[in-house]
């Protein structure tokens, strides 16, 4: 039994590793396009007057446009997340599970067990908690990013979005299978580009900014 479980550690480390240096070469990836982005952005963009309020480009609006439009999905997907809990206690009362209100009742966040149904319900509830790890990080570089490079920003939050709304709808239709949050539909990686790429470029803006005050003083 010994070399079977040095074999299986031994493969477990492997996939470990694989992942690691997939997630690592997908960062470097994103890292880069945002980079390229902000270059042309600057060098060849147009020249982008500050006529909007606070001595914005009008620009800059697109950004928060965009944020509010998935601020608004985030509020679609918890009345699905309602929906989805009743829904699964009815189908967990019919094939008799025990102690059904209080495994997937308010206030429990997510429902205790491990049938099929607290599964699938547990994956329409991971898919709008998981928004909420990454939303914040995004707004922020990404209203950042805008104030300096709001075409480049833009795009890069539009990719987030579209990423984002994918990777969420896959997630919540898995009825537990989570591993479909991906394989359903490839393009829900998009939104970690879009992530990854607002930070970026909320970098630069500030760097930008800090240096015109500096060569102002």
């Amino acid at each position: 039994s010994f070399p079977v479980c040095q074999a299986a550690d031994s493969s477990y480390i492997y996939n470990i590793q694989q992942q690691a240096t997939m997630a690592t070469g997908f960062m470097i990836k994103s890292f880069a396009a945002a980079g390229i982005g902000a270059f042309v952005e600057t060098k060849y963009g147009p020249s982008l007057q500050p006529t909007g309020p606070a001595g914005l480009s009008p620009l800059f609006a697109a950004t928060p446009l965009v944020l509010i439009g998935v601020g608004f999905y985030t509020l679609t997907m918890g009345m699905e997340v309602g929906k989805a809990r009743n829904k699964y206690m009815e189908l967990a009362k019919k094939d008799g599970e025990k102690e059904v209100e209080e495994r997937y009742g308010l206030p429990n966040l997510y429902a205790q067990g491990t049938s099929k149904h607290a599964k699938a319900f547990n994956a329409v509830q991971r898919a709008h908690q998981h928004i909420f790890e990454t939303f914040t990080t995004v707004s922020i570089f990404g209203l950042a990013g805008a104030l300096e490079l709001p075409i480049c920003t833009a795009i890069s939050t539009m990719i987030y979005a579209y990423g984002r709304r994918i990777f969420s709808n896959n997630y919540s239709q898995s009825e537990g299978d989570v591993g479909q949050r991906y394989s359903k539909n490839p393009h829900a990686r998009l939104f970690w580009v879009g992530m990854l790429g607002n930070m970026v470029l909320g970098v630069i803006s500030c760097v930008k900014i800090l240096s015109k005050a500096r060569l102002a003083e």
